[in-house]
């Protein structure tokens, strides 16, 4: 094993400890069983542990064994938070200014007893005339408006992309992911029993042959894709590739799952994939991100000849909407709370956009402008679960490019920088804080 090889077990064990799984204390497995576990040498499990104290997360003591150290004070004037109030830039939470008594207006119409009675009723995938029809009022877009009666509801976004999923990928199956892709779709493929088959992107999106070469090879069952503000790149398809994708798709008979669950920040994005391919796209979204992820509903638009599938992978899983959750969020989608609060939030993502843009000037990210998250690609020596490492020292929770990576290969030296949770000072200070780590190195960043 190389030293570069070495330093990427003690890397992922340094992630361990930053993310509170390993904890202050806790004992590791003897360097024996180590070198077993992982299929490395002897003298590599000890040049790792060595990796561990050198960085000052371990301590080893004679006839007990190695333990993981409690975390010491960052050195002033790094940025420190107990873990248990951590600077989030994993997770995107959006919140705007009055975004909680808007919601709290809207929930009044169900103290009436007529109404709360009705959303007390068990619900279906196929929700209510009222909800369906507000549904279609406000994903409907330039170039396309979607039929009620071809919308499926859930309880959240993620519920409806595994009952899309589910419905077009048997057990077994195969589905076809941009290379790197939305983390939950990975966790989603892994509990149905799906192979996820990754796809070249370039600065358009997903690219259509690279999917006619890989079903060509070994045929894929369905697409999964985020052609709006592609998480993690913040790449939009331009017109013209969504259209050649829907040729694609025509072509080989296969179907999409369409992501839209980020589009609604982009108000100038073009028409979604499901307008160019209506047959043959699954488009699923939901208010999670618009609203707030504690009241929320997911919405599956559904080709008519699908409708029956997709509403019985619903009902399986166990994944149709609450009643009481449906008929709140009907009620904000057509009292305008869901389209005001979509405003707010674009423009709450694009001041955030130029915090970012000032606090790393000299980062090489990869986003959008009205996008809620930012690719880094790190400056060499530092790779991501290193930097990982380091983020959390100071108290800043950022996640590694390899939970997008699809199959074997590399993860690329890069991380996700989530911008929403933050108050925008916190979050002005979070991003100065990582860019003074990534000026330094990974040895420096051990000492502090």
């Amino acid at each position: 094993m190389t030293v570069e090889d070495y330093r990427r077990v003690a890397d992922r064990i340094a992630a361990e400890i930053a993310a509170g799984r390993l904890r202050p204390g806790e004992r590791l497995p003897p360097q024996r069983a180590l070198a077993r576990r992982l299929a490395i040498a002897d003298s590599t499990a000890t040049r790792v542990y060595a990796e561990l104290v050198r960085r000052g997360l371990v301590v080893g003591e004679v006839g007990r064994g190695t333990f993981v150290r409690a975390a010491r004070p960052a050195a002033a004037p790094a940025l420190t938070q107990p873990a248990a109030t951590r600077i989030d830039l994993e997770l995107n939470y959006p919140m705007v200014e009055g975004q909680t008594e808007r919601l709290a207006a809207g929930l009044e119409r169900l103290r009436r007893p007529d109404v709360l009675e009705a959303a007390l009723r068990p619900m279906g995938a196929g929700g209510t005339p009222g909800a369906r029809e507000a549904a279609a009022a406000v994903l409907a877009g330039p170039g396309w408006s979607p039929d009620p009666g071809h919308i499926l509801f859930s309880g959240n976004g993620r519920q409806a992309m595994a009952g899309a999923v589910s419905a077009l990928v048997p057990t077994g199956g195969r589905l076809a992911v941009e290379e790197l892709t939305y983390p939950v779709i990975k966790a989603i493929a892994g509990r149905l029993g799906i192979t996820l088959v990754p796809v070249a992107t370039d600065e358009h999106g997903l690219v259509p042959g690279a999917l006619a070469d890989a079903h060509g090879r070994t045929p894929v069952q369905a697409v999964y894709v985020q052609p709006t503000l592609h998480n993690p790149y913040g790449t939009t398809m331009p017109p013209h590739r969504r259209a050649e994708l829907a040729g694609v798709l025509d072509e080989l008979g296969l179907y999409a799952v369409e992501d839209a669950v980020w589009a609604f920040l982009d108000g100038d994005a073009p028409a979604p994939l499901a307008a160019s391919a209506p047959g043959r796209t699954i488009l699923v979204d939901s208010l999670s991100k618009r609203l707030a992820p504690g009241l929320t509903a997911g919405f599956a638009v559904t080709p008519p000849d699908l409708l029956d599938r997709v509403g019985a992978a619903l009902r399986t899983g166990a994944w149709t909407p609450a009643g009481y959750a449906l008929e709140a969020a009907a009620g904000w989608l057509a009292d305008g709370t869901v389209t005001a609060l979509s405003e707010a939030k674009r423009a709450d993502a694009a001041y955030r956009q130029e915090i970012a843009g000032r606090e790393l000037a000299d980062a090489a990210l990869r986003t959008a402008a009205h996008s809620y998250f930012c690719w880094w690609d790190l400056p060499a020596p530092w790779r991501a679960e290193t930097f990982v490492a380091a983020a959390a020292r100071r108290g800043i929770a950022v996640t590694p490019a390899a939970a997008f990576v699809v199959g074997s290969g590399a993860a690329p030296h890069a991380v996700r920088i989530g911008l929403a949770s933050p108050p925008p000072g916190v979050l002005a200070d979070a991003l100065r804080t990582l860019a003074a780590i990534a000026r330094g190195t990974p040895d420096d960043a051990a000492l502090d």
